[in-house]
């Protein structure tokens, strides 16, 4: 706790991904996170706390929406984005009259908040854009000395961040898919969960490229991945194939094997896109699942990792 308490970063396990976690009320140490990162400080952060009365102190109210969804999920990679109070800053919210909040249930995660007392800002612990780290190692290679504690909590259970809620306005509302499916959520709601359809909102993990290793991704089903690699590699590109055992892979192409079932490729996802730089190629072509269930996320942040990138 003393590395927190003098505004210190800890790469923190999550059920999800490993975070980069730091006392949520000590400006100085939320902006290092920003510096840290690389992350633009318009951009919100989670702020991670032990049970739902802590999260009662950051927020204006809890709706009776927000109390139902707490009470099936959390802890559990759920993150509700709610009206903030006072004890929530400006450099944790990006300024904004909201904050996001989330009781994480990873055992160590839950120990560091119980002794800590506090909320913590944990976004996931890599530099802004790449790859999440699901692994202590992860966080180790892509932050090295920048960070001052990483607690090994062995690999993550989910193996994608949390879904977010939107939970600020007139009706609740998606703004990211995560490890708790649209389809449960909609059953504890009673009712569809929507797309947030505005930016008025900004959330975490949001920009359309994000989650990326440095190669290239083409997105494919079963039935043309391994076409598609054979006309990459026909162009001269050096070539990965993401797919299960069994399907045909072209000559010459790298076969990077994944689950067939979601949860296992969820749980695999990132620690694939390292594997995809690892296997020093142009471009990975990638089977995808169906857009359903967890399924959603994978897909979400397949697409964010494939997405056309800026400077950098």
């Amino acid at each position: 706790m003393e590395v927190l308490r003098r505004g210190g970063l800890v790469g923190l396990p999550t059920e999800t991904v490993y975070g980069l976690a730091a006392d949520a009320e000590n400006e100085l140490a939320v902006r290092r996170i920003f510096a840290v990162k690389g992350r633009p400080s318009t951009h919100p952060l989670i702020v991670h706390l032990a049970n739902v009365d802590a999260v009662r102190t950051w927020v204006a109210r809890l709706p009776p929406e927000a109390e139902a969804l707490a009470a099936a999920f959390w802890p559990g990679p759920l993150t509700l984005v709610l009206p903030r109070s006072t004890r929530a800053s400006d450099t944790v919210t990006g300024g904004q009259g909201t904050v996001a909040v989330r009781v994480p249930a990873h055992p160590v995660a839950q120990s560091v908040l119980a002794a800590f007392g506090g909320g913590l800002a944990a976004p996931s612990a890599n530099r802004f854009g790449r790859v999440s780290p699901t692994r202590a190692e992860h966080v180790v290679a892509d932050l090295g000395g920048d960070v001052d504690l990483v607690l090994d909590g062995g690999p993550s259970r989910v193996g994608v961040e949390s879904t977010i809620v939107d939970l600020s306005g007139p009706a609740p509302a998606l703004l990211r898919p995560g490890g708790v499916t649209r389809e449960a959520l909609e059953k504890v709601l009673g009712g569809p969960l929507p797309n947030r359809a505005t930016n008025d909102v900004r959330a975490p993990g949001m920009l359309p490229s994000h989650y990326a290793p440095r190669a290239g991704l083409v997105l494919a089903n079963r039935s043309e991945a391994a076409g598609l690699a054979a006309e990459l590699l026909s162009a001269g590109r050096r070539v990965a194939v993401c797919a299960p055992e069994g399907l045909a892979t072209p000559p010459g192409a790298v076969h990077l094997a994944v689950p067939e079932d979601v949860p296992g490729l969820a749980r695999s996802l990132y620690q694939l896109l390292r594997s995809v730089d690892a296997a020093q190629v142009d471009v990975a072509v990638v089977v995808v699942p169906e857009e359903a269930g967890l399924g959603l996320a994978v897909l979400d942040r397949l697409r964010r990792a494939a997405a056309p990138r800026g400077p950098g």
